[in-house]
């Protein structure tokens, strides 16, 4: 057994791991990585990058299809279920080299492709390595949740692992789970020509601002996707093409059956007893450092962290353990500036706190409420982009959080997602010249939503400005 000591081991070439890698190995650091399965992790190979190339296959379908407004006449497109996962993976390929062992052994990281488990507080075992390390970051990420639904087991079914590697396009797909992940996958395949069922045991879209979420199942619905609620799974049989799930609404049959209730953290398998880490079921237990509680040497980032599972989310955590762990600099990690998106057609966005969130912490008169309905803005109506709303939850003249449901939500939530995580005022936002026309006008017209009142309500002001006209030149 070889015997390898380094300054820092990272478990896990996921997105947070990556980064954990490529920064401190550039800054000066001994470096080995462990990676097991696939360099790149859930996100590149099973989640972000191949679900938001499937719907924009999807996308282009349902484009053939929505042309009338525009004078364009609608036909009903040809569609290769086959040929849109050979998109699906082309993308993973183009992106794959990003993310590849070979660029990361040019920055100078050790890449052993192995899983690893604790021997001790400072020690792992992989395959036929011991390694030792002064700092451990474990990045394992997580993979879909399966529930014990009786009869599961027993009945074919996908899950975010393996269903971009299925060929034949699913004459009714039945998904159990109505969050994001479930959500983007019924209006991909409801596009692409299978008839879909949603099956939720609560509300779809449950974790997101009910008015807006809303307005996406609204249109998810328009388009012929089924989204039954209140519908727990109680039992599921079947085999290939013939799947029945009995629920507490219903019974619903299908040909395919697709899980998405959740996610599993990827911790169980490396004898963090043995290193003395502390964990539970939502991961590692952590402080604000990100530091293990129970053992300092140990840091948890992204998903193995608990709480929020966004890449992003892991690629921040990263920053935060490099400037600990490689330059030994105070750092801390915080949630309430991370912003993240479902993309849905239209798509929904969310940084900070929503609507009941915000009053539940500071009281309803502590809160105003900014509101626009982004089908006014002059380019959303250009391009027919359909009903959406914006809401920014402003405290003192600053916004703690805002939620969009819309076109590009995504990319609008980045003007508050800086605002928030930058302690602004919404008076910068409304100072802001925006390109016309503009969808990014709609974060604009919101601050005004907020500043409004205050200007053309206020008899106070309106005195003032009779004052100031009767003795302006």
């Amino acid at each position: 057994m070889e015997k390898i000591k380094t300054d820092l081991l990272i478990i896990g070439a996921g997105s947070g791991g990556l980064s954990v890698a490529a920064g401190a190995a550039q800054m000066g650091a001994d470096v080995v990585m462990l990676e097991g399965h696939k360099m790149g992790g859930d996100c590149l190979n099973y989640g972000c990058v191949p679900s938001k190339a499937l719907l924009a296959a999807g996308k282009q379908a349902h484009a053939m299809e929505t042309g009338q407004p525009f004078g364009v006449t609608p036909v009903m497109p040809e569609v290769s279920y086959a040929a849109a996962k050979d998109h699906v993976h082309n993308v993973i390929d183009t992106i794959a080299p990003m993310d590849s062992q070979e660029r990361f052994e040019g920055f100078g990281v050790r890449v052993i492709r192995e899983y690893g488990e604790f021997t001790s507080k400072d020690t792992v075992k992989a395959g036929d390595y011991e390694i030792t390390a002064r700092r451990i970051i474990v990045a394992t990420g997580s993979g879909p949740f399966v529930p014990p639904i009786p009869g599961l087991e027993d009945t074919p079914y996908y899950t975010n692992e393996n269903i971009f590697d299925l060929r034949d396009k699913p004459d009714h797909l039945l998904v159990i789970g109505g969050g994001p992940i479930g959500m983007e996958m019924a209006q991909a395949h409801r596009r692409l020509g299978s008839k879909v069922t949603v099956i939720e045991g609560a509300k779809a879209l449950g974790k997101d601002d009910p008015e807006i979420a809303e307005i996406v199942l609204n249109r998810l619905r328009g388009e012929g996707v089924e989204v039954v609620e209140d519908a727990k799974a109680e039992n599921i049989t079947g085999t290939d093409g013939d799947i029945t799930v009995e629920t507490t609404n219903g019974t619903f049959k299908g040909t395919h059956l697709l899980v998405a209730v959740g996610r599993k953290v990827n911790v169980d398998k490396l004898n963090l007893e043995a290193a003395g880490v502390k964990y539970d079921r939502s991961g590692v237990k952590v402080g604000a450092d990100l530091k293990s509680v129970t053992n300092k040497k140990v840091y948890a980032i992204g998903d193995a962290a608990g709480g929020l599972q966004f890449t992003h989310l892991a690629g921040y955590h990263a920053g935060i353990v490099v400037r600990s762990a490689v330059l030994g600099l105070p750092a801390k990690a915080k949630t309430d500036h991370i912003p993240w998106a479902t993309y849905t057609d239209p798509e929904i966005a969310q940084v900070g706190l929503t609507e009941a969130q915000a009053i539940k912490k500071y009281g309803k008169m502590n809160v105003f409420v900014a509101r626009y309905e982004t089908d006014e803005n002059d380019r959303a109506v250009a391009e027919n982009a359909g009903h959406g709303l914006i809401k920014v939850m402003v405290v003192k003249g600053r916004p703690v959080g805002a939620s969009i449901a819309g076109k590009h939500a995504g990319e609008l939530i980045a003007m508050w997602a800086m605002a928030i995580a930058n302690n602004m005022k919404m008076s910068a936002i409304s100072a802001t010249v925006l390109p016309y026309p503009t969808l990014s006008e709609i974060n604009k017209r919101a601050a005004s939503a907020y500043f409004s009142p205050k200007l053309f309500e206020s008899d106070t002001v309106k005195r003032i400005v009779r004052f100031v006209q009767r003795w302006l030149p």
